[in-house]
């Protein structure tokens, strides 16, 4: 069962936009029969704003040329500080992110949720270990989603140093050092 999700969510405003899926025809007749219990009816009116704010296709990818320049910067900080502080320890790993709004850091198995119990103890308030995970729950604890997107490049650059600080000391106390 193959499913494709999309929105446009983040291209507009968070929780505002409009989802999409596709999926063959015999997955659509189940995804059907899932949908009519849960919707009501559908947004007319958010899916009008919708098509006169983006316009068109190109008028769209104009305004994720504008979302990349305030993000690009905000990813660079959180990447170029993971592999300044965190690459050499090889203690963690992520990947590079060519587009989205996350960063995901897969930390040493059994040092998530100790990291971000750190972090907050430090001022640092981040989504929660295993987010990225059904219900939360990371049979590893050791996914930690970094959202860069709210806070500005200068704040973001004290939090980043501060989760990579709690990021080894949790892995030291793992490692029983």
């Amino acid at each position: 069962m193959v499913f494709e999700f999309a929105s446009t969510s983040k291209v507009t405003l968070p929780g505002a936009g409009i989802s999409c899926f596709a999926c063959s025809e015999a997955n659509m007749a189940y995804m059907e029969k899932l949908l009519t219990v849960q919707v009501i009816s559908f947004d007319k009116v958010n899916q009008q704003r919708h098509v006169l704010y983006l316009k068109d296709k190109a008028h769209t990818l104009e305004l994720m040329k504008k979302h990349a320049a305030i993000m690009g910067p905000k990813f660079r900080c959180v990447v170029d500080a993971l592999d300044r502080e965190i690459a050499p320890l090889e203690i963690a790993s992520w990947r590079r992110p060519k587009g989205g709004y996350f960063v995901s850091l897969n930390a040493m198995p059994g040092t998530a949720k100790r990291t971000l119990a750190l972090c907050k103890e430090a001022g640092v308030t981040m989504t929660g270990a295993g987010a990225t995970f059904p219900y939360g729950k990371d049979p590893q604890d050791s996914n930690i989603r970094i959202a860069p997107s709210l806070p500005p490049v200068e704040e973001l650059e004290q939090a980043i140093a501060v989760l990579c600080v709690c990021l080894k000391m949790a892995a030291l106390e793992k490692l029983g050092v």
